[in-house]
């Protein structure tokens, strides 16, 4: 069964996340070292295969007011390379995305060096779970 992808695009890592089949529940993944474009873009895809993905939700970092960030214009670089091979791409606002992962991390008890480990795909759960809630309710 197919599900959806979460993505939180960083420039040392990214942070993954998949939907359960139902589209219903996000759950992190792994978070994946970045080395060169090529490579980062043939790890995610590799993934979207093994996962049956059919739709990438790509976080968006904005400024609080509403402006693109140098991060975000990344992001959708990123995004619009997974586009040229065909894939489904949507964008997310992530502001304040990785602050909640990391107040998460903190109060249930992960160690403050395991953090940085986990930090970024449970920010890419919050994406893509934001996401999933928005498409429930135009549903």
């Amino acid at each position: 069964m197919s599900r959806a992808m979460g993505l939180d695009i960083g420039t040392k890592t990214i942070g993954i996340a998949f939907s359960d089949p139902t589209y219903l529940i996000a759950q992190a993944h792994s978070t994946l070292k970045r080395t060169q474009l090529s490579q980062d873009l043939a790890a995610v895809e590799r993934l979207i295969q093994e996962q049956d993905v059919r739709e990438i939700v790509i976080g968006l970092p904005k400024h609080m007011n509403n402006q693109l960030s140098d991060s975000a214009r990344r992001a959708q670089s990123f995004g619009a390379e997974l586009r040229k091979k065909g894939y489904s791409i949507e964008y997310q606002d992530e502001r304040l995305s990785t602050k909640s992962a990391s107040q998460v991390l903190m109060k249930t008890g992960v160690r403050r060096e395991n953090r940085k480990k986990h930090v970024d795909a449970v920010a890419a759960t919050f994406i893509l779970q934001q996401w999933l809630d928005r498409r429930s309710k135009q549903q």
